[in-house]
Order: structure tokens, then C-alpha cells, then sequence
């Protein structure tokens, strides 16, 4: 991948598919925001992906609706018991709140969650190696597919 997204856009991903909001079609799939407000649409042909989520399209790195379709085409092996810890979480709002400080959001989800310090642990180094298989991912994103 050329260029990586924050680490946190995995938690992102992971509340999508908690939530059931990524509905997956024949090369494309439909990824409902967190705050019900917006539905983006991920097309992919191959190993190239494109999304109308901000973050792939405007930043042009894979944003949580393309990390969530990897994660249900198993390009990308996580841990699913996670998903349950991120389950209605409006992203949206808390990244507004903590002025796209996504570090900053996730940890104010760890503390609603009444996550331990032993959970939060096993969870971020469950995430890392998921974001290190991003990594190496050979899968080119584009802002829009032709």
C-alpha cells in the first residue's frame, strides 16, 4: 500500500463490522458512516480500491470503509472477538470533538467502554498487527476506479 491510513481507522472498521454496516455486492460494497448520515460506496476490480469516504478519496489513503471490505475479504486476518468492544461508537461526532484527533477519540471509546488497561493492551497490539499486515498489503487505492 503506498500510503497508510492512522492505525485508529482500523477501530473505525472494526465498529462498521460490529454494526453490520458494510454491505458487500459483486465488486463493490455499500459502508453506512457511524452516524447513520452518510453511505459511501467501495469498488475495487483486482487489487485496486476506491472509495467515496473522505479519507480514500481526498487523503488517498484506505479510510475504515475500504479496511472493513479487506477485513471481510479476509485480505486482512483479524481477531473478531474485538469487533464487539467498538460496537456504537459515532466516530463522526468524536472526531469532531477532538478536532480529527483520532488517538484522542479512540482512548475517550476505551474510557466509555469501561475498557481494563489489560483489554486496551491485547487490543491495540491485536490492531498493530493487523495495521502491519496493511503494511504489506499489495493492493493500490485510487480516487475512482475506471
Amino acid at each position: 500500500m503506498q500510503k497508510l491510513p492512522p492505525i485508529e481507522k482500523i477501530y473505525e472498521a472494526y465498529s462498521a463490522l460490529a454494526d453490520n454496516r458494510i454491505k458487500i455486492g459483486e465488486g463493490f460494497a455499500d459502508v453506512l458512516s457511524s452516524d447513520s448520515a452518510k453511505s459511501y460506496k467501495v469498488v475495487w476490480k483486482d487489487n485496486t480500491y476506491s472509495s467515496t469516504d473522505n479519507a480514500t478519496y481526498w487523503q488517498g489513503y484506505a479510510g475504515y470503509p475500504v479496511i472493513g471490505v479487506l477485513i471481510l475479504q479476509s485480505k486482512l486476518t483479524v481477531d473478531t472477538t474485538i469487533f464487539e468492544h467498538f460496537s456504537d461508537v459515532n466516530w463522526n461526532s468524536l472526531n469532531k470533538k477532538h478536532n480529527r484527533d483520532y488517538r484522542a477519540a479512540l482512548l475517550e471509546v476505551f474510557s466509555e467502554k469501561k475498557l481494563l488497561p489489560e483489554q486496551i493492551d491485547t487490543i491495540e497490539q491485536k490492531t498493530q498487527q493487523v495495521f502491519e499486515q496493511l503494511k504489506t498489503l499489495d493492493i493500490k487505492i485510487v480516487r475512482t476506479l475506471k
